[in-house]
């Protein structure tokens, strides 16, 4: 077994990508991220990758787009509202179905809020990144270990389903510390036939583009991509579970507010109250199938978010009204305590008779 190293968990998303074959990082500070970018500036260099620090978030999304198309494993990190100005670039990255991850760790908002941890990011990364109709699948860790492990994976997915994929971290993952094994950096990148190289004459030309001057043409090339995404939901729903299978309460919960969630689980118990954790591992493809499993047996779900409610709408459409769905939340930086998690489920379990 690898040793375990202690290290940050914005650097570890930057070791994790260059171990993971990421040559070309295009990126711009801002908090709470930017530990992520100097340890790219400091590390590409030395393996013979390129760090480039772009005059702005719209530049740095656009050099993704290019080294991909090329390419290479590329990547690009920011927060918030630097993901926003991403946002174009992005929707671009999937129309030419470019591989490509994108990091966000969050941070309060909306507009420039606070530079504390938040979870408020949820709905533009799982609906609205960017205009038209394409989804990227996104990762949400809760352990340092996890940023190590799904930074390899969101690399793998991008590959293997030609799509954008996010990692969507939060300030207090960002700069926490924890013991991480990382993995040996990996020498199996897969080739890529439909890059733009240079033929050298010896193929026919490709073309990256997301232009298409005739409807029927876009139309088509949407309509075989969705069927890409009903794969993707099909394959790579991921989640975790915690004390659910005799659970009357369950928190859902992702991120940094399921480690919170966790101990308001176990000290519920400890109450005589049976609650339980469930923790989406992709929030896009959201784990539907999983959490439809609880419904038959569950007296009330609680959707723990550090926002005003974002997740806790597609809770209530895989429970379909067959019980109650309540969301507790903290917004613009403020991290929840377990005992107010604790609070909620006390008072969800008298609600439902528990």
């Amino acid at each position: 077994m690898a040793e375990k190293v202690l290290m940050k968990g914005n650097e570890v998303l930057a070791e994790s990508a260059i171990r993971a074959g990421c040559k070309f990082f295009f990126g711009y500070p801002i908090t709470p991220q930017t530990e992520l970018s100097a340890y790219m500036a400091k590390r590409m260099p030395k393996i013979g990758g390129t760090f480039l620090q772009a005059e702005s978030e719209i530049a740095a999304i656009n050099m993704v787009y290019g080294a991909s198309a090329a390419g290479a494993r590329a990547m690009t990190s920011s927060s918030s509202p630097g993901i926003s100005l991403k946002s174009e670039g992005v929707s671009y990255i999937a129309g030419a179905d470019l591989p490509a991850v994108i990091i966000n760790v969050m941070r309060g908002g909306p507009g420039l809020g606070s530079i504390q941890p938040s979870q408020s990011d949820y709905w533009q990364a799982t609906r609205a990144l960017g205009h038209g109709d394409f989804q990227m699948v996104v990762y949400a860790p809760s352990t340092v270990q996890e940023m190590a492990d799904y930074t390899f994976k969101a690399f793998d997915t991008a590959d293997e389903y030609r799509t954008p994929v996010m990692i969507l971290a939060d300030g207090l993952l960002g700069q926490m510390m924890e013991p991480v094994e990382l993995r040996e950096p990996k020498t199996d990148v897969p080739e890529r036939p439909w890059a733009c190289t240079g033929t050298k004459m010896e193929r026919e030309h490709n073309v990256v583009n997301s232009l298409y001057l005739e409807a029927d043409e876009c139309d088509r090339v949407n309509v075989e991509r969705y069927k890409r995404y009903e794969i993707i939901k099909a394959k790579e729903q991921l989640s975790e579970e915690y004390l659910c299978d005799d659970a009357d309460i369950i928190i859902v919960a992702f991120g940094a507010a399921a480690r919170i969630a966790r101990n308001a689980v176990r000290s519920a118990r400890q109450q005589g109250i049976k609650a339980g954790l469930f923790r989406p591992i992709t929030l896009w493809p959201f784990p539907v199938d999983a959490l439809k499993k609880t419904v038959p047996h569950t007296k009330g779900y609680l959707s723990v978010e550090m926002n005003m409610g974002q997740m806790v709408e597609d809770v209530r459409l895989v429970v379909e009204g067959n019980a109650p769905v309540e969301h507790f939340g903290r917004t613009g930086g403020v991290i929840p305590t377990p005992a107010e998690v604790l609070e909620s489920i006390k008072a969800l379990s008298e609600k439902v008779g528990e």
